[in-house]
């Protein structure tokens, strides 16, 4: 892994995290860097069920793979926003 892939999960991440926690309604009491995380978990599995489902990868953006990915940030950040909440 070279220092530009790892910097681009992140700031891949950070958008996918960001998306996911915009597209869910109400307050989520989780930090940047947990939305950060989130996020990159959350595109590196979208892509494994992208590729999985025989997805093709395009030289432009792949919607498909994209929509799996904000889905999934979704469900993250209302995961953790919910096991932080139940901790507190």
């Amino acid at each position: 892994m070279t220092i530009a892939s790892i910097l681009g999960a992140i700031v891949i991440g950070a958008i996918i995290g960001a998306l996911g926690r915009l597209l869910l309604p109400g307050r989520q009491a989780i930090g940047v860097v947990l939305t950060v995380v989130v996020g990159i978990v959350a595109a590196l599995i979208g892509t494994a069920i992208a590729q999985g489902l025989g997805v093709a990868t395009t030289s432009g953006i792949d919607w498909i793979e994209l929509v799996m990915q904000v889905g999934l940030a979704v469900v993250g950040v209302g995961l953790v926003a919910g096991l932080k909440r139940s901790r507190v």
